[in-house]
């Protein structure tokens, strides 16, 4: 039993990333992704224990920076040099795609112009996705929901250097008091009520 343990303690201990046993420090982890306020691809960062153990890890979104796996990373750099240009471009080109584009919402308001709902990212991602722009409303860098009748440049963070405007205009529903009627047709006689021809 005595090396039954000692043989799980050192496999549990191999795999995983060494531990910091004090609170409040930090672990350095090498990120597989952009991640906002943290850092880009490729790069090494140290993070709260927690947060790396319990988000970054599990996710993928990050190794542990463990020799082995900082060797690897240097091998992978260029790589990530080459994906990193792409998506740039990509993201650039789909900005020029947006310059021009404005997107018309209706919502019910109230006298002074103020709306009874809002309108969200998802929302504005919806009425892009119907122009054919699949666009993540995640990206739709929205301070707040939109509450009031107007026209609004709304920021679309398509990559971390490459920022697009899309014009959102807000209109208030019409409501007509009178419901519309059918265009009056001539009246028909009654079928028994024919009159006699002269």
């Amino acid at each position: 039993m005595d090396r039954a343990f000692t043989l799980y303690t050192l496999t549990f201990m191999t795999l995983q990333p060494p531990v910091s046993r004090e609170r409040g420090l930090a672990m350095e982890v090498i990120l597989l992704e952009n991640i906002d306020k943290l850092g880009s691809r490729g790069q090494v960062v140290k993070v709260a224990d927690g947060y790396g153990r319990n988000y970054l890890l599990p996710k993928k979104l990050a190794l542990a920076a463990t020799p082995q796996n900082r060797k690897h990373m240097e091998q992978q750099r260029v790589r990530f040099l080459k994906l990193e240009a792409k998506e740039k471009g990509d993201a650039q080109d789909l900005a020029t795609l947006l310059q021009g584009v404005s997107v018309t919402l209706t919502r019910k308001s109230g006298e002074k112009g103020t709306l009874f709902g809002s309108v969200t990212a998802i929302d504005i991602a919806e009425k892009l996705a119907a122009q054919g722009y699949a666009i993540d409303r995640r990206k739709i860098a929205l301070e707040s929901p939109l509450k009031v009748l107007g026209e609004y440049d709304v920021p679309i963070k398509l990559h971390r250097d490459v920022t697009a405007f899309v014009k959102v205009r807000v209109e208030g529903e019409t409501e007509s008091k009178a419901q519309p009627q059918a265009p009056s047709q001539p009246q028909s006689p009654a079928p028994g009520s024919e009159q006699p021809a002269h």
